[in-house]
């Protein structure tokens, strides 16, 4: 048996894995496993992320008709571009993943929200992927252009987001458990309901963890911009200064797992990559293709990671071991593109993945791919992800030239765009993390 239209299988594939992940559905699910009674009284509703506004809307529509005595109020912050249409909970949009003053404004409205709650309230977090950024509030001493240089600098050394969050938790006033504290403290119960993008699904990695306890330490923060060379000048003196009198004992440290605040504070985790993956994996064997699930955790430098799917498939197409085709390889979680200085790059960690798996696959022509982020936005440009089949390689043999020429220059984009083959979906107002597809069919 060989697949008949690859490219419909890709496409459809991601539309399946998206649909698992849709705010809409898996939202009222996680509430009324929750609750196991209509909740009362007021209800402050605040988070952050991609899912924010998708969150906050499914959150209005399922109080209205499952909690009759509950007082509603709040406000989530997402993306520019993410915000959808409410009636009572305030939808703000900011700078991702670069912070910004908007961003800002509103974390710092949310701190101010926080501290109106009171013995009895309920505090519901919605919180996604993407919060890290849009929940920036610096820590006293610090200012909203040292957050965003450090971040800037972060993305570009390579490091994965979860020691990314270390740092920028430690530079924080509302993430690495923060926000629980704050409520806690005021005699609030938290629930705080997750979408998660981050490999192993750990809420203190989510966002951040605004509402989880924190067991890193300024001194891990330190540590990670040692290991990425960014203590020698690519940072605000002030940030490395106001980690190291954390390392001191000056600044109070995250709350850790055995801090009592988080008696009162529960994360629910509604929707991750794996479900996702899993879904995908179902439709393609409804297609007559065996699917392999490769995991949720594929993490590294992006163009490694195509390299060693390129190797598992070749073994695939050449040996029909140890699958036998058609098969397809299923993966998520998130890659690393390190940018060299002067060089400015076009696209994102999935299609930089795409481009480089192209680039190194010449020989198996019956290859067909898809890499795309589950928010619709891969990196620097307008487009989700790329793709491609088997009739890219019919082509003339300039376009694996072009492909490698493109490849040293991290013009991912470019070289789909010219190819008619960028994956376009605009915001899709949830966030699991990347998704990749390979297919590996039989020769016609």
């Amino acid at each position: 048996m060989s697949i008949k239209d690859p490219t419909s299988l890709l496409k459809e594939a991601f539309e399946v894995a998206l649909k698992a992940a849709d705010p809409f559905v898996v939202l009222p699910e996680g509430l009324q496993k929750a609750f196991s009674k209509p909740l009362e009284g007021r209800c402050l509703v605040l988070g952050a992320g991609k899912a924010a506004g998708s969150m906050a809307v499914a959150l209005e529509s399922y109080a209205a008709k499952n909690w009759p005595k509950a007082q509603l109020e709040g406000q989530v912050i997402t993306r520019y571009g993410h915000a959808l249409a409410t009636k009572i909970i305030r939808v703000i949009e900011a700078g991702h993943p670069v912070p910004d003053e908007s961003g800002m404004k509103a974390a710092q409205e949310t701190l101010d929200l926080l501290k109106t709650l009171q013995p009895g309230d309920h505090l519901i977090a919605l919180i996604s992927g993407g919060g890290s950024s849009l929940l920036t509030l610096p820590a006293n001493g610090l200012s909203i252009d040292d957050l965003r240089l450090t971040t800037q600098a972060l993305l570009r050394s390579g490091a994965p987001i979860g020691q990314m969050n270390v740092v920028r938790k430690h530079l924080s006033a509302i993430l690495g458990g923060h926000m629980a504290r704050e409520a806690a403290t005021r005699g609030a119960k938290i629930d705080a309901f997750l979408i998660s993008d981050v490999t192993g699904d750990h809420p203190s990695s989510i966002a951040s963890g605004p509402c989880a306890p924190d067991d890193s330490t300024f001194e891990d923060a330190l540590q990670i911009l040692k290991d990425y060379g960014l203590l020698d000048g690519q940072l605000p003196p002030s940030v490395i200064q106001y980690l190291s009198d954390g390392v001191r004992g000056i600044h109070p440290e995250t709350p850790k797992s055995n801090d009592p605040i988080f008696k009162q504070s529960t994360n629910h985790l509604i929707a991750t990559a794996h479900t996702c993956l899993e879904m995908a994996a179902k439709y393609c064997e409804s297609k007559g293709v065996q699917p392999i699930i490769l995991g949720d955790t594929v993490m590294g430098e992006a163009k490694d990671v195509a390299l060693m799917q390129a190797s598992i498939a070749r073994e695939i197409y050449l040996y029909d071991k140890p699958f036998k085709k058609p098969v397809a390889l299923l993966s998520g979680g998130e890659c690393t593109v390190t940018i060299p200085a002067g060089v400015k790059g076009r696209g994102g960690r999935c299609s930089e993945f795409l481009l480089a798996l192209f680039a190194a696959t010449e020989d198996l022509k019956q290859l067909s791919a898809l890499a795309a982020d589950t928010d619709g936005i891969d990196g620097s440009e307008d487009n989700a992800g790329a793709w491609f089949v088997s009739d890219f390689r019919k082509a003339k043999t300039e376009n694996h030239l072009f492909a490698r020429d493109s490849l040293s220059k991290h013009d991912s984009y470019g070289f789909f765009k010219e190819m008619n083959a960028l994956v376009h979906t605009g915001p899709t107002l949830t966030n699991v993390n990347d998704f990749r597809i390979l297919l590996i069919d039989s020769e016609i």
